[in-house]
């Protein structure tokens, strides 16, 4: 039986994202300023064209539902569409494409300039909108300010989801309130000041005020290097760490809203989805921002998925630019009618059981995807007590190991949706299966995958080797007969 693909409908503005990078090496003489001799320019689709296009992936269907202009910039946003496979409702539009252009240098930005106006709709709403609306597992408002999400018609129509299914708004200032009913409405900080009138309030009561203000099941709002704050209609915020990471912001918050869209669109609950979107907001930082994607999308010929799309499944984690991502890893093996080889486990603490299997599951393909249990699957998994290592220091271990190509870490009790995202030609485990059927097994061959056991190193197992570790009086010499992940 084959996985049935998931549909997320995005609704917004549009924006042609244009970066000049250049040197500075002089100032101008007629000016205080400095003068860039510029050596490089790149265009990509930018606002809710940049959120699809991050939602598009294995097993996610994406409709872009915006005014998109039939000027030179429309026709650019429309390509880079058409290559990441997303669907365009296109929406009348008389008007210009907005463009947002940035100028940067040694990894700065030193000016934006905007133009093109509001690029507001101007006709009416096409009758495969509603029904794209209708249709779809989870519903993205991308709100840039320049009047969709202001539509009479639209606003009664994403009113009307909210009431069925996950609608999930990322506001903007200048933009229209979010209708009642949402899901999860994703403000940054100052866009949550701007709205509750709260100027230096924190994150958790900024985001308890708004959920009341809007009407709204849960509210996220982000900060950056602090985290986010989730509060939801019943219970109380909750703060989603993260870490202070270099690189560029530009569109973290829409690979946020991306990542936390698909990973309901899978099934998460909204706790489950932030935690996904934070993982994925920083990667994306990491990465490099919008002009990171748009040389990764290059690279691999189509402007697809990228990290936000993998991030709805788990967050992916790199040791360094020598080792990519789980997904980067799956589209390199795709393009050279390669064999993805995919396996799961906690790996807490890493023995030559571990070793052993996961060299043995290499061996069966060209690459290795190695599926992390989060830190709280651990403890559901294992009990109180583990994991002993969080699951940072347990990926990176990973990653230092050559038949080790990517780590991805997911946070539900089993790997389905990861696997989902990754679609793994080979999914390996360890242990005695002899006999009983895999829970995740049907789901792996309804894209043709296939299942491979292998045994248990005997003599090795972490819960013996903790239990040694813990062993006050040093005699102990027990060791597990199971090497378990």
């Amino acid at each position: 039986m084959r996985a049935r693909r998931r549909t997320v409908v995005v609704v917004g503005d549009v924006v042609l994202d244009r970066d000049l990078v250049g040197r500075v090496e002089r100032v101008c003489p007629d000016a205080p300023v400095p003068v860039v001799d510029v050596v490089a320019e790149s265009y990509g689709p930018g606002a809710a064209a940049l959120t699809a296009l991050l939602c598009a992936g294995p097993g996610v269907e994406v409709t872009l539902v915006a005014p998109v202009g039939r000027d030179s910039a429309g026709a650019l946003v429309r390509e880079s569409l058409e290559r990441g496979a997303v669907r365009l409702v296109a929406l009348q539009q008389s008007g210009p494409t907005r463009r947002k252009t940035r100028v940067r240098s040694q990894g700065q930005s030193l000016l934006r300039i905007d133009d093109g106006g509001p690029s507001a709709p101007d006709g009416p709403l096409p009758r495969e909108a509603a029904r794209a609306l209708e249709e779809a597992d989870v519903v993205v408002v991308s709100c840039y300010g320049a009047g969709t999400s202001s539509l009479p018609e639209l606003r009664e129509l994403l009113a009307q989801r909210a009431t069925r299914g996950p609608v999930v708004w990322d506001p903007h200032p200048r933009g229209a309130d979010p209708v009642p009913g949402c899901t999860l409405v994703t403000p940054n900080l100052a866009e949550a000041h701007a709205a509750s009138g709260m100027p230096g309030a924190h994150g958790d009561d900024l985001a308890r005020h708004l959920v009341s203000a809007w009407s709204a099941r849960g509210v996220c709002v982000t900060a950056g290097r602090s985290g986010a704050w989730l509060a939801t209609s019943t219970g109380e915020p909750v703060h989603f760490p993260t870490t202070a990471v270099p690189g560029d912001s530009c569109g973290a918050g829409d690979a946020f809203v991306a990542a936390a869209a698909t990973a309901m669109a899978r099934g998460c609950t909204t706790s489950e989805s932030v935690a996904h979107a934070v993982s994925a907001a920083r990667e994306w930082v990491v990465g490099g921002g919008t002009s990171g994607y748009r040389d990764r999308a290059a690279g691999a010929g189509a402007a697809t998925g990228a990290a936000a799309g993998a991030a709805a499944a788990g967050r992916m984690v790199a040791a360094g630019p020598e080792k990519p991502s789980a997904l980067d890893v799956a589209r390199r093996v795709a393009a050279q009618s390669g064999t993805l080889v995919a396996t799961g486990g906690c790996f807490d603490i890493l023995h030559a059981g571990h070793i052993a299997s996961l060299e043995a599951a290499r061996g069966l393909g060209d690459a290795l995807v190695v599926l992390l249990n989060s830190d709280e699957s651990v403890r559901r998994l294992k009990g109180a007590g583990r994991p002993a290592q969080n699951a940072a220091d347990r990926a990176r271990v990973l990653l230092g190991l050559s038949c080790v190509d990517a780590v991805m870490t997911f946070g539900e009790q089993g790997p389905d949706a990861a696997l989902e995202v990754l679609r793994p030609d080979v999914w390996v485990k360890g242990g005695d299966y002899e006999g009983t059927e895999l829970p995740e097994a049907a789901l792996v061959r309804s894209w043709g995958g296939r299942v491979v056991l292998i045994p248990y190193q005997p003599g090795y197992s972490t819960t013996a080797i903790l239990a040694d570790t813990a062993d006050t009086d040093g005699t102990s010499n027990r060791v597990g007969v199971g090497a378990e992940p």
